[in-house]
């Protein structure tokens, strides 16, 4: 995975299909964490108490237990076959008293503390400027539908 790729947790899918996530519903956070743990597509850590432990200070202009995601958007477009979901950039303003050690962006659902996805953001310091996660133009997570059922 390239830096500042958004992964998705392979969890994500069980946790949409038994319904543990509502993209059109619940309240969705980014969550910045340091270097401590790895996030993995694969891995069995998938909600946000797994990660909580390693987030970065709070002293700063970063809020506990993450940013709110704004606008977010999940819907598909017909002609494209394309769903997608999608949300406002989450910028943090320099703070001479923030964190230094980011390390992984966590994207998760407060309904149930799912995860859906990371990013690799390199090591990031709200002290040395502002920090802008800003999304693909396409959307956050992106899916083209192209199987044929039979």
């Amino acid at each position: 995975m390239a830096t500042n790729d958004v992964q998705v947790f392979n969890s994500f899918a069980e946790a949409i299909g038994d319904g543990r996530i509502d993209l059109d519903t619940d309240t969705l956070k980014l969550g910045i964490v340091d270097d401590t743990l790895t996030p993995a597509a694969d891995s069995t850590a998938h909600t946000w108490s797994d990660y909580s432990a390693n987030e970065v200070v709070t002293t700063g202009g970063y809020t506990t237990d993450g940013e709110t995601l704004a606008s977010v958007t999940w819907g598909a477009t017909g002609t494209a076959n394309i769903s997608y979901l999608d949300a406002a950039n989450v910028t943090l303003t320099q703070d001479g008293s923030g964190f230094t050690d980011g390390r992984w962006g966590i994207i998760y659902s407060t309904a149930n503390d799912e995860c859906i996805a990371f990013v690799d953001t390199g090591t990031i310091s709200e002290q040395a400027g502002d920090i802008t996660f800003a999304w693909n133009a396409l959307g956050i997570l992106k899916h083209t539908v192209n199987d044929t059922f039979t």
